[in-house]
């Protein structure tokens, strides 16, 4: 299966390190026009430089995603320059430094705070991309999630299971708004994978015995790497879905 995306301008947010570094390197890898962005400037800055050594076309901004009007100013600078976006990857999120605590404690800046970045980042750049790809007839949206959209966080932050779901929901409701226009939208919902400094936080604090119980969940008997939910993001930008809209693709190793 040999994907190319030649000629193709894609979006990919907090693409600082983790998943989405992995997927604008991946893209930059086939041939498509990147634009990263995330508000780590330095590791933006790490991400644009490994696509750069792949021989990719990439360009690297530091944006807000909770920020409405800097979403719009971005993608408006994107349009500018390439004409058009083809591709869009919702990756920003994330649980912000915050560990579980008992739902008592949760403050409401607490919960605001990972619904802005994990669901309102994402309905504010589909919304500001969506114009482009109706005139052009063609569109993909590729949301990032988490299995903890659909089930129980092994986090336990309430905020960020509920987010997680908000956003699976935002996709079916998209895939079915915009597919008149041959726009496709679909969701991610990665497992357990040391990809951030949260997560291999979390795992260190398991122990060892804790990260071998973790291990002995997954059917394949080990973790998952960046490079496998970037896959899962290509297959769904490719020819290869043109008919799959609306849907869930867990990439967790078999819970």
């Amino acid at each position: 299966m040999n994907i190319q995306f030649d000629g193709k301008t894609v979006i990919v947010t907090g693409a600082a390190h983790g998943f989405g570094r992995a997927i604008a390197l991946a893209f930059a890898m086939r041939g498509a026009s990147v634009w990263a962005c995330d508000l780590l400037g330095d590791e933006l800055q790490e991400t644009l430089a490994l696509c750069l050594d792949v021989g990719g076309v990439c360009c690297a901004k530091t944006v807000d995603v909770r920020d409405r009007a800097a979403v719009f100013s971005f993608i408006d600078e994107v349009l500018e320059e390439d004409g058009a976006v083809q591709i869009l990857v919702n990756n920003a999120g994330g649980v912000l430094g915050q560990v579980g605590r008992p739902l008592e404690e949760i403050s409401e800046t607490d919960w605001d705070s990972i619904f802005e970045v994990n669901a309102r980042g994402a309905f504010y750049f589909s919304q500001a991309v969506a114009p482009s790809m109706k005139r052009q007839q063609y569109g993909r949206i590729i949301n990032i999630s988490s299995g903890a959209g659909l089930g129980v966080s092994l986090t336990g932050i309430q905020a960020y299971a509920s987010a997680k779901a908000a956003q699976i929901g935002l996709t079916r409701q998209l895939a079915h708004e915009l597919g008149a226009w041959n726009i496709t939208v679909n969701n991610i919902a990665p497992g357990f994978v040391l990809s951030n400094p949260n997560s291999i936080r979390q795992f260190e604090s398991y122990g060892p015995e804790g990260q071998q119980a973790l291990i002995n969940r997954f059917a394949l008997q080990r973790l998952g790497s960046p490079e496998d939910i970037a896959y899962g993001v290509i297959f769904f930008a490719s020819d290869y879905a043109n008919w799959i809209t609306g849907q869930v693709l867990p990439i967790d190793g078999g819970r």
